[in-house]
């Protein structure tokens, strides 16, 4: 069923599916970034696919590579009870066009992708930070944000407000070792030569 449904999207739509595969049970169409509205479109209309509920867009940073974000479109038929994964490539400049006009829950999804990565959507009606506050700075979820952050955030009663500061650490950021005790170290410990003899 999948392989049908693989055949009739990749030969509809044509150069717009720059890649398809279907891995886990789904099927996973990789598109032309200013093809995916024209997508999300065929693949909502068509009677042979009704992915009519858009389930999730999230980002994936990947900052090694020229095109450092994946922007994964996750879609429902429950009419045909399938699944479709549909992603593009995008650097951090060029937007990729909204699907808010396709499906209204975009919305949300791409104002979140925006605020925790910086991908930029063009006509998006209100393209504005979301789980952050309004001055912060950089975005969280890029594998290149400090661990730390820029600023910290604290009340102040002299001044009767928030305020916001440097990050001061009182120590050099350490890496934890999350090794368990019971298993028992790689090396010998002192004594251990004892138990076998």
């Amino acid at each position: 069923m999948l392989t049908d449904l693989e055949t009739h999207v990749t030969s509809e739509l044509g150069e717009a599916v720059l890649d398809h595969r279907i891995t886990v049970g789904e099927l996973t169409l990789t598109v032309e970034p200013a093809k995916i509205v024209d997508v999300l479109r065929f693949l909502r209309d068509d009677r042979g696919c009704r992915f009519e509920v858009l389930i999730d867009i999230c980002g994936v940073d990947w900052p090694a590579r020229a095109q450092r974000f994946d922007v994964v479109y996750h879609l429902l038929s429950p009419r045909l009870n399938q699944r479709i994964r549909v992603k593009l490539h995008v650097d951090e400049e060029t937007p990729v066009p909204s699907a808010v006009d396709v499906f209204p829950a975009a919305n949300w999804y791409e104002r979140e992708a925006f605020d925790m990565y910086g991908i930029l959507f063009s006509g998006h009606p209100d393209l504005r930070r979301l789980l952050t506050d309004y001055g912060f700075q950089g975005y969280p979820l890029r594998k290149d944000f400090p661990l730390t952050g820029y600023v910290e955030v604290r009340y102040d009663d002299e001044a009767k407000r928030v305020v916001y500061e440097p990050v001061k650490l009182v120590q050099e950021f350490r890496s934890f070792d999350f090794e368990s005790p019971w298993e028992g170290p790689h090396y010998t410990l002192p004594g251990d030569e004892k138990a076998t003899q």
